[in-house]
C-alpha cells in the first residue's frame, strides 16, 4: 500500500510551488480503495511522527461531521499505536465500539448523516481490517476516547448510550478555537454579528465531578491560575490549543505565526466567532488577518471550487441514490443539487483554507493559489506573551 502510494503521488525533490497537488477520489459512499488506502496511511503516518523521539501519549483529533474518513482514519491511527482519540462536532456515540472492534481486528461500521433521507434508510460506511490487510489484521491496543462536548446532558447520555465504553470527556467553551457548539436556545448575535453565550452555555462543574469520569477543561485555559483553577473544579487537568499552534514546533504556516504574533505583541489580533464561515453550520474562530479569507474582499475575490470534498454533505435524490453538496462549493451547483441558496452566504471552504493554513495551498488554473484562513481561540490576544523579550 504505501509503495503504491509513493509510486503515484511522491514528487523527487519536492512540487514545484506553481504546480497543483495532484487529485485524488473524492470522498462518497462507498469509500474508493484508493481514498481509504490514502486515509489509513496519512493517519499512521501522522502517529507515527508524533511519537518519536520521546516516550509520552499521542492523541489524535477528528469531526464527528467528517464521517467518511472517519473508520479508515482510525483504523490507521491505531496501526500507530496511538494512546488517545478526541471527537467532537457531534455525537460520537457509536466511536466507543468501533474503537473496540478495531483493536479485535474486526470490521466496524458507521451510520452516515443523509439529508432527506427516510426511517428506514440505512446508508452506513464500512471498513473490514481483514479485508484491508488482505489476511488476518493485527490485534491493536485500544485507545482511550474523549469526547468534546459543551454540555452535562450530552456527556451524561454519551455515558449511557454510547456503543462501548468512555474514558473521559474533553469539556470545551466556547473560546475555544476551531469549532464551537451552538448557544444553547435560538441563535442570537451580538452587535458585532457573533453568538451570544449566556448561562445556560456554562457547563455545572458540580454535575460534571458526579458522573465519575475524568473531564479536561478547554477554552482559554493556557495560564497557570487557569490551571490551578480546572484543578479545584475537579478537572483532571486542562486543554491547551492556540499557545501550542503559534510555538515554533507547529504545522502553522511560519509567515502566519510570524504575523500573528507580531499582531499579538502590539494588542491589534482578534478572534471573531463566525456563525457562518464553516459549512457544517456550527460556529467557527476566525483570526481576523489581512490578506486571508476573514476579509470580506479577499472572500468575495475567491472563484468557489469544491476539490477537496471533505465537508460535504450527502443527501437523498429523487431515484434514491446519494448525491453530495457543500454549501461552500459554487452556488448554481449547490442549488441545482437542491440546496437553497441562502445556506452558502458566508460559507467559506474550510478543506482548501485549513491547507493552506499549513503551507500547502492548492494551485488552480491561472496560478491562482488558494488563501488561508487561521482559527484560533479567544487566547490569540495575548499568545505574545509567552515569546521572550526581544523575540
Amino acid at each position: 500500500v504505501a509503495q503504491k502510494i509513493l509510486d503515484r503521488y511522491f514528487i523527487e525533490g519536492g512540487k514545484a510551488p506553481e504546480e497543483p497537488y495532484r487529485s485524488r477520489p473524492m470522498p462518497a459512499l462507498p469509500l474508493h480503495r484508493d481514498l481509504e488506502e490514502l486515509f489509513v496511511v496519512s493517519n499512521f503516518v501522522e502517529v507515527f511522527l508524533a511519537k518519536e523521539g520521546h516516550d509520552g501519549q499521542v492523541g489524535i483529533n477528528y469531526l464527528e461531521k467528517v464521517q467518511l474518513p472517519t473508520l479508515p482514519s482510525l483504523y490507521g491511527a491505531m496501526l500507530a499505536n496511538v494512546d488517545w482519540v478526541l471527537m467532537g462536532a457531534g455525537i460520537p456515540r457509536t466511536i466507543p465500539g468501533v474503537l473496540n472492534r478495531f483493536a479485535e481486528g474486526e470490521a466496524a461500521e458507521l451510520k452516515v448523516d443523509v439529508h432527506g433521507a427516510a426511517r428506514d434508510d440505512n446508508f452506513r460506511s464500512r471498513f473490514d481490517p481483514a479485508a484491508f490487510v488482505g489476511g488476518t489484521p493485527p490485534v491493536l491496543p485500544r485507545p482511550k476516547f474523549l469526547p468534546i462536548i459543551a454540555s452535562v446532558s450530552l456527556a451524561t447520555m454519551l455515558l449511557k448510550r454510547a456503543d462501548g465504553w468512555i474514558d473521559g470527556f474533553i469539556v470545551e467553551g466556547p473560546t475555544a478555537g476551531g469549532h464551537n457548539a451552538p448557544p444553547r436556545g435560538r441563535m442570537e448575535l451580538d452587535e458585532l454579528g457573533e453568538p451570544v453565550y449566556g448561562p445556560r452555555d456554562v457547563v455545572d462543574m458540580e454535575a460534571m465531578r458526579k458522573l465519575g469520569v475524568p473531564f479536561w477543561l478547554a477554552g482559554s485555559y493556557g495560564e497557570p491560575d487557569r490551571l490551578a483553577e480546572a484543578l479545584r473544579e475537579g478537572a483532571a487537568g486542562v486543554q491547551v490549543g492556540t499557545a501550542f499552534a503559534y510555538c515554533e514546533e507547529s504545522d502553522l504556516a511560519p509567515e502566519l505565526k510570524r504575523r500573528v504574533l507580531h499582531a499579538s505583541r502590539r494588542g491589534e489580533v482578534k478572534s471573531f466567532t463566525d456563525p457562518l464561515a464553516s459549512p457544517t453550520g456550527f460556529p467557527f474562530k476566525v483570526v481576523l488577518l489581512r490578506s486571508t479569507l476573514s476579509e470580506q474582499a479577499v472572500y468575495e475575490s475567491r472563484r468557489r471550487v469544491c476539490d477537496l470534498g471533505y465537508l460535504r454533505q450527502a443527501y437523498k435524490k429523487p431515484d434514491a441514490t446519494l448525491g453530495w453538496r457543500c454549501p461552500a462549493e459554487p452556488v448554481e451547483q449547490y442549488v441545482r443539487k437542491g440546496g437553497r441558496e441562502e445556506e452558502t452566504h458566508r460559507r467559506k471552504c474550510l478543506c482548501n483554507a485549513l491547507m493552506a493554513n499549513i503551507g500547502l495551498p492548492q494551485v488552480h488554473e491561472n496560478g491562482v493559489v488558494e488563501l488561508p484562513l487561521v482559527t484560533s481561540g479567544n487566547d490569540v490576544v495575548q499568545v505574545a506573551r509567552f515569546l521572550k523579550s526581544g523575540a
